[in-house]
């Protein structure tokens, strides 16, 4: 009922206070709640949704209030698994914490200026330990970088050669998606092949675009031969348009990995932190030159 419905809404609402944070499992059947009452204003009705249902709401059952071309099977109360909106709450809660770290205005160390023109910075976070900050201003609009980072993920790999393969396992409406994405060899490089397993999610807070991953697991996804699987902790980038020129953006991107190790990797089987200190900062500057060359192109 819409009675329900609007109660449901209020309590979803109420999630983002810090004592319900604490507890994903109640937050994900707040959610399931939604999406059951909000199919069923869809099947009782038209294949629309109500107006006033609140647009990420909309966003997270797949229905806007434009036309539903395939309504069978889009309101299907099985459409997001339980798997599939804890893929949601995590995402959700990368992207709290990705905004705690950028309101941090203390703790900051500068780093080297990086090839790419970008300045960097670290600060040691509790729980998640070295988190590097890199910002440039880049002379294309959010929209642009939104696609090519978050909607066409997939195609990464050629523009970046640093990549050999991305991947999406997963998506759950329109702004979460479970990604495998893995390394390039690369002879000499003494981290070695890598490949992650991630929940990638895009968030929004008035102009500026969040684009958060963190490492997820997906049991039947079977280790890569030749590569270590290994975890981001955190990846934030936030696109955030320039008041005076809104076709370029300021990009600036924290990030936190653990590497792992092997026992090929040095005598003792660990990476030394110097030589991760080094890798991580310079793995996102390379990353900015790869996309600022695709962009110009």
């Amino acid at each position: 009922s819409r009675v329900m419905l609007r109660a449901t809404v209020k309590l979803c609402c109420g999630i983002a206070h810090d004592h319900l944070r604490r507890l994903p499992g109640f937050k994900v059947t707040a959610v399931a709640a939604i999406q059951k009452d909000v199919r069923g204003l869809v099947v009782r009705g038209s294949h629309r949704l109500p107006p006033k249902i609140p647009h990420c709401i909309q966003r997270l059952v797949g229905k806007e209030t434009a036309t539903c071309p395939e309504l069978a099977g889009d309101v299907s109360p099985s459409r997001f698994s339980s798997v599939d909106l804890s893929y949601v709450t995590q995402g959700e809660t990368a992207l709290q914490r990705a905004l705690s770290i950028l309101q941090q205005r203390t703790g900051w160390q500068a780093e080297t200026m990086l090839d790419a023109g970008a300045t960097v910075s670290s600060a040691a976070v509790p729980g998640l330990g070295k988190v590097f900050r890199v910002e440039v201003v880049l002379a294309v609009p959010v929209a642009r970088l939104h696609r090519e980072l978050f909607e066409r993920i997939e195609q990464m790999p050629q523009w970046n050669p640093t990549l050999s393969q991305v991947k999406v396992l997963q998506r759950v409406g329109t702004d979460t998606l479970v990604t495998h994405e893995v390394t390039a060899p690369s002879p000499g490089n003494l981290v070695g092949q890598r490949d992650f397993v991630s929940v990638r999610h895009c968030g929004r807070r008035e102009t500026a675009v969040y684009l958060v991953g963190t490492a997820t697991h997906l049991e039947p996804l079977p280790l890569q031969e030749g590569c270590i699987r290994a975890e981001s902790r955190l990846s934030c980038i936030v696109l955030q348009p320039l008041a005076e020129d809104p076709g370029r953006t300021r990009f600036t991107w924290l990030l936190s990995m653990d590497l792992k190790a092997s026992a090929t990797t040095l005598p003792g089987g660990w990476i030394p932190v110097s030589v991760i200190n080094r890798v991580l900062p310079q793995s996102q500057a390379d990353f900015i030159r790869h996309l600022r060359r695709h962009l110009s192109a």
